[in-house]
């Protein structure tokens, strides 16, 4: 077995035994969508909250009703096995149209599937793929044509709504962009994307801050997420809870929850590199302002932190990661730090929170019951410093000092939301120590 960390499940050999080293390979054999028993006895409590607006975001009591999914223990029963699709299943005609490549080909290989064992399925269905040309315009053809091929294999479905592209992860071989009439739209205002200090944008995924701006034809961003989640339950209605048994939420790049900090494939950005912030689009500086009047300090809002460092840097000697009067520990950098993790936090809530609505309806009924899933990132380098500095860039405030997936998973469970976490096969032993990796740690602390 392998897993990459960009991806979703684990791949499988064929030629495996899955009775061989059963009992080493046991914990490594949770697909990559896990849920966590995040609560044995009671709910976090947390103090956390966020500036980015007068909403308090806190972790939910113990008394309070959850409609978190906790699964019970797997001690004595099998794990279900995912694999993933491969990327380049999809290819584009000579209008312009997406379509499956080597259908009969790929008809064989879920047969084959099924034989061996294996679960189901793990689909991404693309936004750039669906409402391709035009606003409103959904095209389901091809998903319900692979839906199908997959459903009479007798394999189950993990569907992750993905509202990013992955142009920049495939080096442009078998990507798929945002829809073209965003593309358009960005063509005219680039500030409907993420951008660094420098200005440099990309389009992978619309930056939070139109989630509530009117840019898009019309429509923010959140209402087209929205818009898009509602076609795809009215299209496959009869598909979930039955073939259809856990639907993934994108909430960011790579479909995780975090900025762009470590933009890959487009030579910004090289492993172990601290990132850099990513809070320059015109939107997220107008928000940033607003708190910082809101905190009575309105000279911080004028730009980001100025001694970050950039996308290659190494934690040492960058000031704002170390531990001096300006640095993450500074008055400043926990107010900056607390609006940038605050505004994604309110991303995930907006959004699962619209999508725990759309398929409320399905989880009252047993028979029909689907699993929402979130995916956050594991960002586990630097982990061992006291700054986390890699973390911090991607929007999650944890340090040694402070728990910042608190506030995410409590996010999560109030959704009723399964929490996805890559990188669960490796080992610390396997990172290079210089880089103070730590993905069991992080790991452990979720």
């Amino acid at each position: 077995m392998a897993c990459k960390c960009g991806g979703y499940y684990y791949t499988l050999n064929a030629k495996a035994s899955f009775d061989r080293d059963l009992a080493k390979t046991r914990k490594f054999l949770l697909r990559n969508v896990s849920v966590i028993r995040m609560f044995t006895s009671g709910f976090f409590r947390s103090k956390w909250r966020s500036i980015a607006g007068k909403r308090r975001i806190l972790s939910m009591d113990a008394r309070e009703k959850s409609r978190s999914t906790i699964l019970e223990s797997s001690k004595d029963k099998r794990v279900p096995i995912f694999v993933m699709m491969p990327v380049d299943i999809f290819t584009l005609d000579a209008s312009g149209c997406p379509r499956i490549r080597k259908l009969k080909a790929l008809t064989v290989s879920l047969k084959a599937l099924k034989l061996a064992g294996v679960h189901g399925i793990g689909v991404e269905v693309w936004w750039g793929i669906v409402e391709r040309f035009s606003p409103f315009d959904y095209d389901w053809s091809l998903y319900e044509e692979l839906f199908k091929l997959i459903s009479d294999s007798g394999l189950k479905l993990h569907v992750a709504l993905s509202f990013h592209s992955n142009i920049h992860s495939t080096h442009g071989k078998g990507g798929v962009s945002l829809p073209l009439w965003i593309l358009e739209i960005g063509d005219v205002n680039k500030d409907i994307y993420y951008r660094d200090q420098q200005g440099f944008s990309n389009n992978d995924y619309l930056t939070l801050g139109v989630d509530h701006v009117p840019l898009l034809s019309g429509r923010t961003a959140l209402q087209c997420y929205e818009d898009f989640m509602l076609s795809f339950v009215n299209k496959f209605e009869s598909f979930i809870g039955t073939v259809i048994e856990e639907i993934s939420i994108g909430l960011g790049p790579s479909g995780e929850l975090r900025y762009p900090a470590h933009p890959f494939g487009d030579g910004r950005w090289k492993f172990p590199g601290i990132g850099e912030f990513q809070c320059y689009d015109k939107y997220m500086m107008e928000d940033l302002k607003m708190a910082a009047c809101r905190e009575g300090k309105p000279q911080w809002g004028d730009k980001g932190p100025q001694n970050a460092g950039c996308y290659n840097s190494l934690p040492s000697g960058v000031p704002f990661f170390e531990e001096g009067k300006e640095s993450f520990l500074s008055d400043y950098g926990r107010f900056f730090l607390e609006w940038y993790s605050g505004r994604l936090i309110c991303h995930a809530d907006a959004i699962l929170a619209k999508a725990a609505k759309i398929l409320k309806k399905y989880q009252e009924n047993e028979q029909t019951s689907v699993m929402l899933v979130a995916k956050i990132s594991g960002i586990y380098w630097w982990y061992q410093t006291v700054s986390h500095p890699a973390e911090l860039t991607a929007g999650y405030y944890n340090t040694a000092l402070r728990d910042g997936y608190d506030p995410v998973v409590s996010v999560l469970s109030r959704h009723g939301a399964a929490l996805h976490i890559p990188c669960l096969e490796m080992m610390d032993s396997e990172t290079p120590p210089t880089y103070l990796c730590s993905p069991e740690g992080l790991l452990k602390q979720a």
